[in-house]
């Protein structure tokens, strides 16, 4: 098993975000140091994320520009309408 090291790292605030961050703590029953590590953590995990979907999107707009293989909006309402009925339809197929 690896162990991760940590290192500190330094930030500045301002008065009233540390007053802020230090009542949150309390009500949470939580340090001021845990509660900063949180955020920070899922705002990376969260931007991360992020970036993978627009990379997704990216990627999917130019393999359309090469192959012009899609689906229309049309064609996925109508899909989707079907959604828990009895008649469900397959998912469409992509076309030129």
């Amino acid at each position: 098993m690896t162990t991760a090291v940590t290192r500190p790292v330094a930030i500045k605030i301002d008065q009233n975000t540390r007053e802020r961050i230090k009542k949150l703590a309390e009500a949470r029953q939580r340090t001021s140091h845990w509660l900063m590590r949180e955020a920070i953590s899922q705002y990376v995990e969260r931007e991360e994320k992020r970036v993978a979907f627009r990379q997704d999107a990216v990627n999917a707009w130019k393999e359309y520009q090469e192959n012009g293989l899609h689906v229309s909006g049309e064609e996925v309402v109508g899909w989707l309408s079907t959604w828990g009925e009895e008649n469900e339809q397959a998912v469409p197929v992509c076309h030129k």
